[in-house]
């Protein structure tokens, strides 16, 4: 089974620059969006081969996620089960016979960390809830998780010790995640690489440079340690400032 999730940054602009194009060529079994900036109706994909799932943001042209699945769910739930929570369009669970899929946005703690305080109550609220999912059965996390866990995982750790996304209080939460029993499948596989990133800013040719970060993921219940087959970073697909990533697994 093939997963692959992609923050689009703007879901109408990124199918203007091949977004169903790659969607076809790469016929995932589920695919994953994040960033979809979009409300109820805002766009139309012809894709009858998947069931489609949206969660939108109230706040208009923000956050937004999507899913896209060959095999119909026997549930789907939206948002976290916390009204702090579910306004933004982050979350989407699906229940499938041998796991949980959640596709995620993870708040920015933005620029001057405004709102640090509130990713940390998310990241403590959110973890409760991946760990009571996992107690009925195994999870798969897909998605944009706005953290560089270590200075492996960007380019310049020094100069963005304290910048959104790679502070310490980010990178703890997510080694707390890693703790109660979450394997990052990408670094599970590939302990030591380095210079494979999934974000660059659109700003001073970053891409060019490959000066980025690796904030997407795919991490997965340890019980299905044994069925990953591989993960990969498609850092060739244009489109979005994110580039999608794949999970193989079962």
């Amino acid at each position: 089974m093939i997963i692959v999730t992609w923050n689009v940054n703007g879901l109408r602009a990124c199918v203007k620059k091949g977004f169903m194009d790659f969607f076809s060529a790469v016929d995932a079994d589920i695919f994953c969006v994040q960033e979809t900036k979009l409300g109820e109706g805002d766009i139309s994909l012809d894709i009858p081969a998947y069931k489609q799932y949206w969660n939108y943001a109230d706040k208009k042209g923000y956050s937004g996620t999507a899913v896209f699945t060959k095999t119909e769910p026997i549930s789907v739930t939206y948002g976290i089960g916390a009204d702090e929570h579910d306004h933004e369009g982050r979350v989407i669970t699906l229940e499938f016979d041998k796991f949980y899929l959640v596709n995620v946005y993870t708040p920015n703690s933005q620029n001057e960390l405004k709102r640090l305080p509130y990713r940390m109550t998310w990241e403590d609220d959110f973890q409760s809830y991946l760990q009571n999912l996992g107690e009925i059965k195994p999870v798969i996390l897909c998605g944009d998780l706005n953290v560089a866990h270590t200075e492996i995982d960007l380019k310049n750790p020094k100069t963005n010790r304290r910048n959104a996304g790679f502070t310490d209080e980010e990178r703890e939460k997510f080694s707390q995640l890693l703790g109660a029993g979450f394997i990052d499948v990408f670094r599970h596989i590939n302990p030591e690489a380095i210079g494979k990133y999934t974000f660059w800013s659109y700003r001073f040719g970053a891409r060019e440079r490959n000066a980025g970060w690796r904030i997407d993921y795919t991490c997965v219940s340890a019980a299905l340690a044994g069925d990953i087959g591989g993960a990969d970073i498609l850092s060739d697909v244009p489109g979005s400032d994110h580039c999608p990533i794949s999970l193989d697994i079962f």
